[in-house]
């Protein structure tokens, strides 16, 4: 961008009506649950879905593309990544079903995706001075990534999709794997080969996402997607803020929101005071109305925004 000028930066408070429970602990259910993972509900009548292969590892990896049925446009597309801690989690638990319907529903196609989970067996080796195991599943997983990502640009015009206008959607581990997967790809990380020459990511939207730098506070080589961030203040499972030992450390949404503003990148950030890490859920059922508009307007549209909103609790 050029000047500040073309910056729109509000930042507001809004009350909310606290946080519902449900949904973190249907959302933790899914992720961690494998038999929920075998037969998920139904998404919609009017939504069908397609399974398709689009790696092999030690076993096949797969995809689901959701869109309308009967759909001949050619659509952009949201690859959304399942969270489950790096160990657990399904691309079809049925808790995020509400969150394809509604964006297959508002003209947009769907991919869930595999990916290998590189912590599962080995989740409690990680520590504060065992970060490798950790490191290396979020490398695993962005690599699936863009497996996808380039299996999906080879087929858009089968698929009818359009290649450039592809967002990257996760939750909790998801949201890292996105987070990291344009990081790594505005700073030409060695992983961006499997991508297609000159591809970008339109736009990132993280529930409850964080980058893990192993050279200090992460930097952008060139601008970031815009990004749209959902945190809260109280999560104790991805950090909301940075974590840091020496120049290893874990940097939260509300890190990488000031980066942003600070480096006039395009970003809306909602923070919830007072919030766990049920905001890695919460938000795909509470704020699908902001989700759709940060889609259009700004990873879609490229409205030059940025905008920090900070929910709160209502008093009793």
């Amino acid at each position: 961008m050029a000047s500040k000028s073309y910056i729109r930066l509000n930042s507001k408070t809004v009350v909310v009506k606290g946080r519902n429970l449900l949904y973190l602990l249907i959302g933790l259910l899914c992720a961690w649950n494998p038999l929920l993972g075998q037969a998920p509900a139904p998404v919609a009548d009017n939504v069908e879905k397609h399974t398709l292969p689009f790696a092999e590892r030690d076993s096949t990896l797969y995809l689901d593309l959701y869109q309308l049925k009967g759909d001949t446009e050619v659509r952009p597309l949201v690859i959304f990544i399942f969270g489950g801690g790096f160990a657990a989690g399904h691309r079809d638990a049925p808790f995020y079903n509400s969150y394809f319907r509604t964006l297959a529903q508002n003209g947009l196609k769907v991919a869930s995706i595999d990916y290998r989970l590189g912590l599962r067996g080995i989740y409690d080796q990680v520590g504060i001075f065992n970060t490798r195991p950790l490191k290396d599943a979020i490398d695993m997983a962005v690599e699936d990534l863009y497996q996808a990502t380039a299996f999906l640009v080879s087929r858009a015009g089968e698929l009818q999709i359009d290649p450039s206008k592809i967002i990257v959607s996760g939750s909790s581990a998801g949201a890292i794997t996105s987070l990291h997967g344009d990081w790594y790809n505005q700073n030409r990380n060695e992983l961006t080969r499997l991508l297609p020459e000159g591809f970008q990511y339109a736009g990132v939207v993280a529930f409850a996402g964080a980058i893990f730098s192993y050279e200090g506070k992460p930097r952008y080589d060139h601008a970031p997607a815009p990004t749209l961030f959902f945190h809260g203040s109280e999560d104790k499972v991805v950090p909301y803020n940075k974590r840091r030992l020496l120049n290893k450390g874990f940097f939260g949404s509300n890190y990488l929101a000031r980066q942003f503003s600070r480096n006039e990148y395009l970003f809306h950030y909602f923070r919830q005071m007072g919030a766990g890490h049920e905001m890695a859920v919460n938000p795909m059922n509470e704020r699908m109305e902001e989700i759709l508009y940060f889609i259009r307007s700004t990873a879609l549209g490229k409205a030059p925004i940025q905008e920090e909103t900070t929910l709160v609790p209502l008093k009793k």
